[in-house]
């Protein structure tokens, strides 16, 4: 999601909507307007997020980190998020492991 009091962008909200078209063969994915950002979630699982500036980042663990790092990915600041480029043909591959790890920590 977005910085601390940072706006809802048309570039966020378009971004949102793309990710849950990309991303339907995981479930029932959907979208939700969360500070200045979007959070997506499969199942009431957030599982990948959007920023205020309409970037993408998938949750990740220690593991999927530091693979995600090594293919030049950064941090959402201190949250377990990784960025994601719209590009990568294995977008849904990275989103599917990401809900994977979003709902084993749910546990």
């Amino acid at each position: 999601m977005g910085e601390r009091e940072a706006k809802l962008t048309g570039a966020s909200t378009a971004r949102a909507e793309g990710l849950v078209e990309e991303l339907r063969p995981l479930g029932e994915v959907s979208s939700r307007k969360m500070f200045g950002g979007h959070g997506v979630f499969c199942g009431g699982v957030m599982f990948a997020l959007v920023d205020s500036d309409g970037d993408s980042f998938v949750r990740v663990d220690d593991d999927f980190r530091a693979e995600l790092e090594a293919q030049g990915s950064t941090s959402h600041g201190r949250m377990p998020y990784m960025s994601v480029h719209s590009s990568d043909e294995a977008l849904l591959a990275l989103a599917g492991r990401s809900l994977e790890i979003a709902r084993a920590a749910r546990r």
